[in-house]
């Protein structure tokens, strides 16, 4: 005591002569008078930094602490050029209001007690900018460090007036949904979620019964290990919405909430999660404008409890496993989707509603590496090149909308998640794919097992004719080919190579690594490499498609396959062959349309047959070059020589045709290096 006694003494004492030296005496109704200076770098009498007029001076005001706890009854601003600690529960008291400027930082140290919260009457002002937010996080910067922030307000909950809420006897609702509870710009919460009790975890942003008053814009919640958000009744809307990695539901609403979320972006790349939207209770019909939600990790999107429901327009999904889940089986007309009733069969695949560079201001160090493509698309997409696709079953680009595979674009056969039978990638009769590989960034589709027959590779069908006639079913998937329009287009391929495809269908068939069903000659194909499948490298069954620089390698039955009257051309092939087993070089079957070969080479090192032609088929071939073959030309049917012309001449069954010259192998140099 006698100590403190001492302390204190001086303390006035240096205080008393500071306010004798600037004494308003001295001032004679002039300028005011600069304060003098607290040993505590304060002016006198000056909590807030501005002058006290020089007149007099106040005794020396105490330290602002850092630390945050207790109750705040009055209005207070915290000071951006501080960093201020969360050492307990921090509780804003109806009728204050806490302002937080641009730029503050704010470190909870670890525990359940942990958190800051509004209390119904109270207002917090969060005046984060795009160059400065503000930042809520963690000491430890482990999710589930603290309870991030809560605010309580008067508007209507299913649960009534003044509900008891799961944490802390907070008290929320009322009857005034046009409440305001402040104001919340450019702020970030890192690392919430501490567990309350067994049932029971904080969120990272805890919206009790919030009026439409309060304004929240531009808010990212990360690496929390319950929801992102969570609505519990109330009225509240949110602009600009970034939520990432939240280990249960990135967006989660219950007790009737009724506000609008517009431009939300969910990025899931960390296993575990729950959902990336939950609704739960009665249905208020809250209101989702522009929500992409993109997953590395599976997963399920949006989920439905008991009577739930919600309008959602611009919906955009990438890689998870279940699009909607009904939990209870309550009615999927509650969730308008795009105005039409939700669909579980449908995977909302389209290209993202949300541009994620307007969350650049969060400086996230996450970036989506992977992502997984299932179901059917019926509106554009267009991948990214940054990302690698990993198809986990049956792709399907329904009529109407075109696939985008920009270059250095990567998909995988995911061979571990299903059935090598139904992993493929269509192209639907009416539908469009533009690949855009180039020579030093070539499109690659491959596979996770990297074995021949490892997945059902890229399938094609068209409108162009086929000797099977209009909507002909193909034998893989139920697939509808064939039309009247030989000028049909299905789009663009350039620079792709397709690996270990193949897969068994049934007894009698098997994939090829490209089946082009009745394409037209619209499409363009050129610069494609087919390597290590199972059956043939490229199979056309009728069209009038053509192909130019193509690349084969080790296709286990044949190199170049046709049937159904295909009458295109195929230019400067080079087929390999150094693996025993395989079928032929070329093989054609059926009806003779007279494709046209134009400078092809094949090589085999294994003997082997080169070129077979079935039934009645044939083909005109200029610039032939076979070498290693121990058949070169095989009637498998007795079909006529003279269907195939070789060079202006019938074919012959002794060849040699060692004179063409060879297409130069080293132009395909980018795909023999994948």
């Amino acid at each position: 005591m006698k100590k403190f006694i001492k302390i204190s003494m001086i303390f006035a004492a240096v205080c008393a002569l500071m306010m004798a030296s600037c004494s308003g005496d001295d001032n004679d109704g002039g300028d005011p008078i600069p304060d003098a200076t607290c040993t505590d770098g304060k002016q006198n009498g000056d909590e807030t930094g501005v002058d006290c007029g020089g007149t007099s001076c106040n005794t020396c005001p105490p330290l602002e602490s850092t630390d945050l706890n207790g109750s705040l009854a009055e209005d207070r601003t915290l000071d951006s050029s501080k960093e201020y600690s969360l050492t307990g529960t921090f509780s804003v008291e109806s009728g204050a209001t806490l302002t937080i400027p641009a730029g503050t930082k704010i470190v909870s140290q670890a525990g359940t007690d942990k958190y800051i919260v509004v209390q119904k009457g109270g207002m917090i002002d969060i005046q984060g900018t795009a160059s400065a937010p503000v930042t809520m996080t963690s000491s430890n910067e482990s999710p589930g460090d603290w309870g991030g922030l809560v605010i309580a307000g008067n508007a209507t909950t299913t649960e009534g007036v003044d509900a008891t809420a799961e944490v802390g006897g907070i008290k929320y609702g009322g009857s005034v949904d046009t409440d305001n509870s402040g104001s919340i710009e450019y702020l970030i919460i890192n690392y919430a979620g501490a567990q309350i009790n067994a049932e029971s975890q904080y969120n990272g942003l805890t919206l009790y019964a919030v009026g439409s008053g309060t304004t929240i814009e531009n808010v990212a919640m990360l690496n929390g290990t319950d929801d992102g958000v969570e609505f519990f009744g109330g009225t509240v809307s949110v602009t600009n919405m970034y939520l990432e990695n939240n280990e249960d539901d990135a967006v989660d609403w219950t007790e009737g909430w009724n506000g609008t979320i517009t431009n939300t972006y969910v990025l899931h790349s960390a296993e575990g999660f729950s959902t990336a939207a939950e609704g739960d209770g009665i249905n208020n019909n809250p209101t989702f404008t522009n929500f992409t939600a993109v997953s590395s990790v599976g997963g399920t999107a949006l989920q439905f409890k008991k009577e739930s429901g919600a309008t959602i327009t611009g919906l955009s999904l990438a890689g998870y496993e279940t699009t909607i889940d009904m939990k209870d089986n309550g009615p999927l007309s509650n969730i308008k989707i795009d105005g039409v009733d939700a669909d579980p069969t449908n995977t909302y695949i389209s290209a993202p509603s949300v541009d994620i560079a307007i969350f650049a201001w969060v400086n996230s160090n996450t970036e989506v590496t992977t992502s997984i493509l299932s179901g059917s698309i019926s509106s554009d997409l267009t991948l990214d090149a940054a990302v690698t696709y990993y198809l986990s079953s049956t792709f399907s680009v329904n009529s109407g909308a075109k696939l985008t595979i920009p270059a250095g674009t990567k998909l995988i056969a995911d061979v571990e998640s299903g059935d090598a039978t139904q992993t493929y990638l269509v192209v639907q009769k009416g539908a469009q794919i533009d690949i855009q590989g180039t020579e030093s960034n070539p499109v690659i589709m491959t596979s996770t097992g990297e074995s021949p027959g490892d997945w059902g590779g890229l399938v094609i069908a068209g409108n162009a004719i086929t000797t099977e006639g209009v909507d002909a079913v193909a034998e893989v998937g139920g697939i509808l080919y064939g039309g009247n329009n030989d000028a049909d287009s299905s789009g663009s391929i350039n620079y792709l190579v397709i690996n270990y495809a193949g897969a068994q269908i049934n007894a009698e068939s098997q994939y090829n690594g490209l089946t082009l069903y009745s394409v037209g000659s619209g499409t363009t194909i050129e610069n494609v490499a087919i390597l290590n499948g199972k059956d043939d490298g490229v199979e056309f069954f009728g069209g009038t498609v053509s192909v130019t620089n193509y690349y084969a390698e080790n296709n286990e039955d044949d190199a170049v396959d046709w049937t159904e009257g295909w009458s295109g051309t195929l230019t400067d092939a080079y087929l390999l062959h150094s693996s025993t087993g395989f079928s032929t070089a070329l093989e054609g079957d059926g009806l003779n349309n007279n494709p046209k070969f134009v400078n092809l080479t094949a090589i085999s090192t294994v003997d082997g047959t080169a070129l077979q032609f079935k039934k009645e088929s044939g083909a005109t071939i200029t610039n032939l070059y076979l070498e290693g073959y121990a058949t070169l030309v095989d009637m498998k049917d007795n079909g006529a020589l003279a269907n195939v012309q070789i060079d202006g001449a019938a074919a012959t069954t002794a060849g040699p045709y060692n004179t063409g010259t060879q297409v130069d192998v080293t132009t395909f140099a980018w795909a023999t290096g994948n």
